[in-house]
């Protein structure tokens, strides 16, 4: 049982990636000085009174003063101490002045150029045919980072999400892998004197669970990478050989050489293919110079044209070259051809279910050179999209020759609506409150006598008064 969980921290350790942060604000630092090296005895140090700072100091310093930052701290190492010049003599310290330490709070944790990658030791990762695209040189959602061991720090953590997962910290050699020891790291008072910014470190303590890779997740803060990385490059990136370089998804500038994009299936093991690559292919002789990125990534879905908010995962291999002019890219090219041939013939035992190549190379533009699809669902999404068109096409040719019809609807209309006219209103006269007097009885059905005489009374008129 022993043996078997030493072989699984084995795998997890070879599988896990440590980047370690290179600049320190050690004491002894010479380029933490603006003179360019460490004050000696007849300095005065100065630190800016507004400045954060946390300093390691690793041995013992003679000064003739120092002036101390308001909010600060100085990590003594054993047998590290300051004490005042006592105006002996001191060899290479013959005119003193004033050392000023360097300003930190430039130094961004989103800058590829600050970052290194390393053994779990610490031990600097020896070089070798695999880099990382941009994005992916900054420390990833499932990466382990390390500040290195008795030295001091600060790093600006500004960026565009508000929580930097991790999987572990390590700093002064102690490493931080559970969610409640960052917290209480956090809650010290050496961490906010080291982190600062409106970006929050979260370590979770797990590493990537799925065997095909997992996104690195610095997408959103890509623009910051790139500025970073060309601030330091000179502003902008460096004219490649080819005239339609490629853009791989997480990389800053445009390369000569080779992409393929491979849609994969759950059999998929990225770190297995990678190694099978190395081994097989990128070990050969004739490739040598040749380098390859690999790594999952999230591509924006289009549909008829139109970028869509969703995405969807796919792996991304990028092949540079170390060939000049109008051999730029070439090596690059015969290799992504070797391994779309490779996919082609064991695409499918490999979990791999289509490949896209796309190259770019000194003497051709770029443009999208082969296309292998390999698994039984990506012949049938193609079977399934051409029996639609061949069954429109077969109902619109029937229904321009006559042979179809379809049923006409009327749909009804409002203004199609005729008004029904008003039904005529009886005129069933008025009463007369002066006079009412009930008309005789008579039978309708019966016939009127011709001598039937109808007469009524007008109660204003007196038959007296017409008397004489």
């Amino acid at each position: 049982l022993l043996f078997l969980l030493a072989i699984l921290q084995l795998l997890a350790a070879t599988a896990a990636v440590y980047k370690q942060w290179i600049p320190n604000t050690n004491f002894e630092t010479a380029s933490n000085w603006d003179k360019g090296r460490v004050p000696c005895a007849r300095d005065v140090v100065h630190f800016e009174k507004d400045k954060v700072v946390s300093v390691f100091v690793r041995s013992p310093h003679a000064l003739t003063d120092m002036y101390l930052p308001l909010n600060g701290e100085f990590v003594l190492a054993a047998g590290a101490a300051f004490t005042a010049f006592d105006g002996s003599w001191d060899p290479g310290c013959d005119s003193g002045g004033t050392a000023r330490f360097a300003d930190a709070e430039h130094r961004a944790w989103f800058d590829p150029t600050l970052w290194q990658d390393v053994l779990p030791s610490g031990e600097l990762k020896p070089g070798g045919p695999v880099f990382s695209v941009d994005e992916e040189r900054v420390p990833c959602h499932h990466d382990d980072v390390i500040f290195q061991p008795e030295s001091s720090f600060r790093v600006n953590t500004d960026s565009s999400q508000p929580v930097i997962h991790l999987r572990s910290i390590s700093v002064m050699g102690q490493e931080l892998n559970t969610p409640s020891s960052w917290a209480g790291y956090l809650g010290g008072p050496s961490a906010p004197l080291q982190f600062h910014g409106n970006g929050t470190l979260q370590v979770t303590g797990t590493g990537c669970p799925d065997k095909s890779g997992c996104v690195c997740g610095n997408s959103l803060d890509g623009p910051r990478i790139c500025a970073a990385l060309l601030r330091a490059s000179g502003r902008q990136c460096p004219e490649p050989a080819c005239q339609s370089p490629l853009q791989p998804l997480g990389h800053c500038c445009g390369v000569c050489g080779a992409t393929i994009n491979l849609d994969f299936t759950p059999d998929f093991d990225l770190q297995k293919y990678q190694d099978k690559l190395v081994q097989e292919l990128l070990s050969q002789p004739k490739y040598a110079g040749v380098q390859m990125a690999i790594s999952k990534v999230h591509r924006a879905q289009t549909f008829l044209g139109i970028l869509s908010r969703s995405t969807t995962p796919l792996i991304q291999i990028v092949l540079v070259d170390d060939r000049a002019g109008v051999q730029a890219g070439t090596a690059a090219e015969q290799l992504a051809a070797d391994i779309m041939e490779s996919i082609a013939q064991h695409g499918e035992a490999l979990g791999i279910s289509s490949g896209k190549m796309e190259v770019a190379t000194g003497s051709t533009g770029s443009g999208q050179v082969g296309s292998h699809p390999v698994s039984r669902i990506t012949a049938g999404t193609v079977m399934g999209l051409l029996f639609s068109l061949l069954l429109f096409g077969g109902i619109l040719f029937l229904y321009r020759k006559g042979k179809l019809r379809f049923p006409a609807l009327r749909l009804p209309r409002p203004w199609d609506r005729l008004e029904e006219p008003p039904a005529a209103a009886s005129d069933k006269g008025f009463d007369n409150p002066v006079f009412n007097v009930e008309p005789p009885d008579a039978d309708l059905g019966e016939e009127t006598p011709k001598d039937l005489q109808v007469f009524y009374l007008n109660p204003l008129y007196d038959a007296s008064e017409t008397e004489t």
